[in-house]
């Protein structure tokens, strides 16, 4: 394990940073117990001569969890069902996979 994958272990591990998930590869039971940081920044799309504001849902997973996330899988958070959309994105090291959600 080298500093890198070291310092994300230790920040998902952070009950303040991330929290408990569950995800269910093909959006079927049963699913892999996960940590997830959970981001949900506004979105500004431009659309012709218009700019559109919406919100988002974003969640950062460990690769070492979640090795192969696909469109269509889900993410359950406490009460609430996601659905991946768009493809899943890695960082450079490829440690962590950002993921586009939507309500399931």
């Amino acid at each position: 394990m080298n500093a890198f994958s070291a310092a994300i272990t230790r920040i998902f591990a952070d009950p303040h940073m991330a929290v408990d998930a569950i995800w269910l590869p093909g959006g079927v039971p049963p699913g892999t117990a996960i940590r997830a940081i959970r981001k949900a920044p506004d979105d500004l799309t431009t659309y012709g001569g218009a700019r559109v504001w919406s919100e988002t849902v974003r969640i950062d997973v460990m690769a070492a969890q979640v090795p192969a996330p696909e469109p269509g899988d889900r993410i359950v958070i406490a009460d609430d069902t996601y659905e991946i959309q768009g493809e899943p994105v890695r960082d450079r090291e490829r440690l962590v996979w950002t993921l586009d959600l939507r309500p399931a």
